[in-house]
């Protein structure tokens, strides 16, 4: 087991190699949606990519996330074919989202043999998700249709 130190340097070691090897920016936070977001997670049992709908309103919340289902189809075909979508999604502080993801199990940051299979699984499946969002954010933006 690493003390909490340990592991903050090999998380930060872990995030500046994915970054050395796929050097781009990425949209993240810049959705131009507030509360709208999409997310690399990493802990020591998995890695997921994910979409974040974090909005107060659960009227907005709801409407985002409807939006992206409507889309479903086309999402799981063209782009990336294995999500989970929860639209009610509670988080540790208690707090409710909703939440798209895709995930790979059994993968952690500590091991860096497992490094290059998170820093792809990474890759593909956001930059999948950020083409489709690129493609589709008029349609998602447009809730007071």
């Amino acid at each position: 087991m690493y003390s909490r130190e340990e592991s903050q340097k090999i998380k930060r070691e872990f995030w500046v190699a994915f970054a050395e090897k796929y050097p781009r920016k990425w949209v993240l936070y810049d959705t131009k949606i507030k509360d709208f977001s999409f997310k690399f997670y990493v802990d020591n049992k998995k890695a997921q990519v994910l979409i974040d709908i974090e909005h107060r309103s659960d009227e907005k919340r709801n409407a985002y996330f409807e939006k992206i289902e409507a889309l479903k189809n086309i999402l799981e075909e063209e782009f990336v074919s294995d999500l989970v979508y929860e639209k009610n999604y509670t988080l540790e502080s208690g707090k409710t989202i909703s939440r798209i993801w895709v995930e790979i199990q059994g993968v952690g940051f500590s091991n860096r043999n497992n490094w290059d299979t998170i820093f792809d699984f990474f890759f593909e499946k956001m930059n999948a998700l950020e083409m489709f969002y690129l493609e589709y954010d008029e349609f998602i933006k447009d809730i007071d249709s």
